[in-house]
């Protein structure tokens, strides 16, 4: 299992639940700020799971084109659903969002002055 699959599964349920937006504010004294960064975290934990599932598929990929021998591989389908049984990324960003595990920074330059 990856590190990212383990620090993933640790203590996230796949439920959704509501939060507090003032909370969700407090954390950067802006809401759509925190919710744009949220959302960045949520799309790196995303592309870093397809990129795992990916190279895990790979192995089991078959680079030739005939009919006959396309089969079911039970390996390659308990794989797929493990993946599917993950928490989403929005959950789990907003969640080290939360928990202060995300780091952000602001861009102090000013583009308009």
């Amino acid at each position: 299992m990856s590190k990212l699959r383990r620090q993933l599964s640790a203590n996230t349920s796949n439920v959704v639940e509501t939060k507090n937006l003032v909370d969700i504010k407090a954390k950067t004294g802006n809401l759509y700020e925190s919710i744009a960064i949220v959302a960045k975290r949520a799309n790196q934990i995303n592309i870093s799971l397809k990129e795992e599932l990916h190279n895990k598929l790979e192995e089991f990929a078959s680079h030739t084109d005939s009919l006959e021998e396309i089969h079911e591989n039970k390996e390659q389908i308990e794989i797929s659903r493990a993946y599917e049984k993950m928490p989403n990324p929005a959950i789990l960003a907003t969640q080290e969002f939360m928990e202060d595990k995300i780091y952000y920074r602001k861009n102090d330059s000013d583009l308009f002055s």
